[in-house]
């Protein structure tokens, strides 16, 4: 079992920066691909970045790319979303998830979200 909480949102205006953290529980943290995903209300939640375990391979979704960094500290058991030139249309409920191996499609452990508010 993992259990994730993420941490950091919060409202910032048009051009800013915010960087999410999750924190993990559990012993293995380095074996785990972790991704970030996002929801905005009334639309299905989407695909933001995820890295895999340990190197640190990335994968950003196109709509991020050159604003958005994902990284990891396997000491601190913790995942991060650096954002920058945020735009409103980022604004979301952002979630961090888990899944053993490689990056990919599906994934089996899930923060509870934090909010993202950017503002015009």
């Amino acid at each position: 079992q993992v259990q994730l909480v993420e941490s950091g949102g919060g409202l910032v205006q048009a051009g800013g920066s915010l960087r999410l953290s999750c924190a993990a529980s559990g012993r293995t943290f380095s074996i785990y691909a972790l991704g970030w995903f996002r929801q905005a209300p009334g639309k299905e939640r989407e695909f933001v970045a995820a890295i895999s375990g340990n190197p640190g391979r990335t994968l950003l979704a196109d709509s991020v790319k050159g604003r958005f960094t994902i990284s990891r500290d396997n000491a601190k058991n913790t995942v991060y979303l650096q954002m920058n030139s945020l735009k409103p249309e980022d604004t979301a409920v952002y979630y961090c998830a888990a899944r053993p191996g490689r990056v990919g499609s599906s994934y089996d452990y899930w923060g509870q979200g934090t909010q993202v508010t950017v503002s015009s």
